[in-house]
């Protein structure tokens, strides 16, 4: 009730000038009839009040209250038509006293005809308080914090010479206004104005050209903005509609293909448009969805309207009732045409009627419904989306994906994992201390937690990893823990090592490859994820290591390091590093590396022979069973990947061939630089055999 639109003061210029012509002429024809009827043209001060009450109907209609008006008369003196009592906001009321009030006076010789009289009045009745303000004063009397906010708007109709006149009526306002508050600060009766918005209309005949140009809203004080208008008198009018929609934060919209009869032929019909006022909640519910409102501006008008097709209308009883998002009082904008009047007419009898709008996606949906209800039509916004009654769907249609594709086990564990238990409260104990501490808790847990099994590698595959998951979530890890943790890491590095591949549900992942390669780069790029945000004790330093080291030993898929700076430690972590490199680059039938002392080589055969190695992480040696796969040697693990190049198989081939077999005697007796000869006495045998061969044949 404290917004600007809460009080609306209209200050209607009354002085001789607006009794002359509009010089808009309107035909008129009588039936009965034959002789021809001089047009008539409305003067200035009628289509003043024509277009201000017109104003006030619609405010009447979409806001029954809340929303008062008043009118001020000014010629000679200020003469006020109604007061912030709700028995005179009517239209009734009004009319009656402008019918009293009447036209302007003809042209006389008195001086003192002004329209400041009037702004002066509205000003003073901006001061007085409403009901609803004199409840708020009193509910809050005894309250030294409390401080009623008063705002209002003065629409003043006047006519001006030139932009100067303007200016001069602008600061003689702001001069009162200030007067104004000044009185209220000593008066009881009155309160002080915090803002005030005026909005000046020139008005002028049709034939004519103004001097007066049009202005944007201007801060003219902290308390005074101003906009200025200048228009033809038989615009006014339209020019009113159109400020009552921001001024009221309206909406316009226009209902197409309304078939009705003819009013001549009562045998056919035709499709008629009418347009309808409404609060904007009814569009603004559809932003960011898939909806487009049809937006287009209004012929003659300088503002927009929402064109939706009329549909089949239907009783609006139990069974059609639908869910809505918001639901807004509405009003015709030509309440006296004959369409409007039908489709009022329709909609009281108990009828309601369904409007669609076009989707993004192509087709048609229906996205309103306008309805009767206790005298009065509303338009209601459907729930254009999946409703909360409907069975949860089982096919993707979101950005999360299927239904069954959501963690929902998961989730009902984190929640059981954040639970709150409600603390007697201690004069020791600060408050919401552990409220606190619950925040950053659920803020660690939740800052890496996959919506879906689609967009995860590592919650598809716990069975291997649940150790790690269950027991990091703590703030302290104890060294059994955190040796178990160690040894869960290394057995899905074996995994890795023999290349088994991950067993993923069937869930349609959306991930960037199915490789073998891939899933394994996504697992441990996971657990490290998860590693950063469990906590930051000495335990979780050294299992993150663990993963990092682990995961090191397999590069990014493009042959990159995982990590672009080297992470410095001890020697036994740089020994590590030097064994995986050695068993990630060298084939199986390299010989062995030179490893120290003898005493050290035969503790590492012993320790392979039985299956047992030793695990060097940071500065503490850890001994663990792992498979015979791995070596150690000195406290440091070693591991034989396989994933050997072609050039490495055939030079590791050669190699071992050349230990089995004698190398050829050609090449042995050949002088080095020369080529050997294959054969080299076959020439001679044939030689010494020919001549035997043809005597004997003789």
């Amino acid at each position: 009730m404290n917004e600007i639109n809460h009080k609306t003061v209209f200050v209607l210029d009354h002085t001789p000038y607006f009794g002359i012509s509009c010089e808009s002429p309107i035909d008129c024809d009588f039936i009965k009839s034959k002789v021809p009827v001089p047009p008539i043209s409305k003067s200035l001060w009628t289509c003043a009040v024509e277009a201000s009450v017109e104003y006030c109907r619609i405010a009447y209609d979409i806001f029954p209250t809340g929303k008062l008006i008043r009118f001020v008369v000014s010629d000679t003196a200020a003469h006020i038509v109604n007061t912030w009592n709700t028995n005179t906001q009517s239209l009734t009321h009004i009319m009656n006293a402008m019918s009293m009030v009447g036209v302007p006076p003809r042209q006389t010789q008195a001086s003192d005809y002004s329209v400041i009289h009037g702004l002066r009045a509205a000003i003073e009745a901006l001061a007085e308080p409403t009901d609803f303000q004199k409840e708020q004063l009193l509910a809050h009397a005894k309250s030294d914090s409390f401080k009623l906010v008063n705002r209002g708007r003065v629409i003043c109709i006047t006519s001006a010479r030139d932009d100067a006149s303007m200016k001069s009526l602008e600061d003689i306002f702001r001069t009162v206004l200030v007067q104004q508050n000044s009185i209220s600060a000593g008066h009881k009766e009155y309160i002080n104005i915090d803002q005030c918005h005026l909005v000046i209309i020139n008005l002028y005949p049709a034939n004519m050209e103004s001097m007066v140009s049009n202005r944007a809203l201007v801060d003219i004080s902290p308390i005074l903005k101003s906009e200025i208008h200048s228009n033809k008198a038989n615009k006014i009018s339209n020019k009113l509609t159109h400020l009552i929609l921001p001024h009221f934060d309206l909406a316009s919209t226009t209902v197409t293909g309304i078939p009705m009869k003819e009013e001549q032929n009562a045998s056919s019909s035709a499709n008629y448009d009418v347009e309808i006022f409404h609060g904007r909640t009814a569009h603004s519910v559809f932003l960011g969805t898939e909806l487009v409102l049809p937006h287009s501006i209004k012929e003659g008008s300088d503002y927009e309207t929402v064109t939706l097709k009329w549909c089949t209308p239907r009783s609006c009883g139990s069974s059609e009732m639908q869910p809505c998002l918001a639901q807004c009082r509405v009003t015709p904008v030509d309440v006296t045409s004959r369409p409007s009047s039908c489709l009022i007419n329709f909609l009281l009898s108990g009828r309601s009627v369904l409007l669609e709008m076009p989707k993004k996606s192509g087709g048609k949906i229906t996205s309103h419904l306008l309805s009767a209800h206790g005298g009065e039509i509303f338009i209601h916004s459907l729930n254009t989306a999946r409703s909360c009654l409907e069975d949860p769907p089982s096919i993707s249609e979101g950005g999360g994906g299927r239904v069954t594709d959501y963690r929902i086990k998961d989730f009902g564990v984190l929640m059981q994992q954040q639970r709150l238990v409600p603390l007697k409260p201690l004069p020791e104990r600060q408050p919401d201390e552990n409220l606190q501490k619950m925040r950053t808790r659920l803020s660690k847990s939740s800052r890496y937690w996959p919506l879906t099994n689609g967009r995860t590698v590592l919650y598809n595959v716990r069975q291997f990893v649940e150790p790690v998951l269950v027991l990091t979530q703590k703030q302290e890890i104890s060294e059994e823990e955190k040796m178990l943790c160690l040894k869960t890491i290394y057995n899905l590095s074996q995994l890795e090592e023999r290349q088994e591949t991950l067993a993923l549900p069937n869930m349609g992942h959306r991930l960037k490859g199915n490789k073998k390669e891939e899933q394994y780069r996504l697992l441990w790029s996971e657990l490290e994820t998860i590693l950063n945000y469990s906590g930051s004790s000495p335990a979780h330093k050294a299992i993150l290591n663990c993963i990092r080291d682990c995961r090191r030993m397999y590069p990014n898929a493009d042959g990159s390091d995982p990590y672009e700076k080297s992470h410095t430690g001890d020697s036994a972590a740089d020994a590590l590093r030097a064994s995986v490199i050695r068993a990630t680059t060298d084939s199986p039938m390299s010989p062995p590396h030179s490893m120290g002392s003898a005493g050290g080589a035969d503790s590492t055969l012993a320790a392979a022979g039985s299956g047992a190695v030793i695990l060097a992480t940071g500065s503490t040696t850890v001994g663990l069973l792992v498979g015979t796969r791995g070596t150690a040697v000195g406290g440091k693990k070693m591991f034989n990947t396989g994933a050997r190049s072609l050039l490495d198989v055939l030079a590791s081939t050669e190699r071992a061939n050349s230990q089995k077999r004698i190398d050829f005697s050609g090449r042995l007796c050949t002088p080095p630089g020369q080529i050997a000869k294959l054969y080299p006495h076959l020439g001679s045998k044939d030689a010494d055999s020919g001549p035997g061969r043809s005597a004997e044949g003789k």
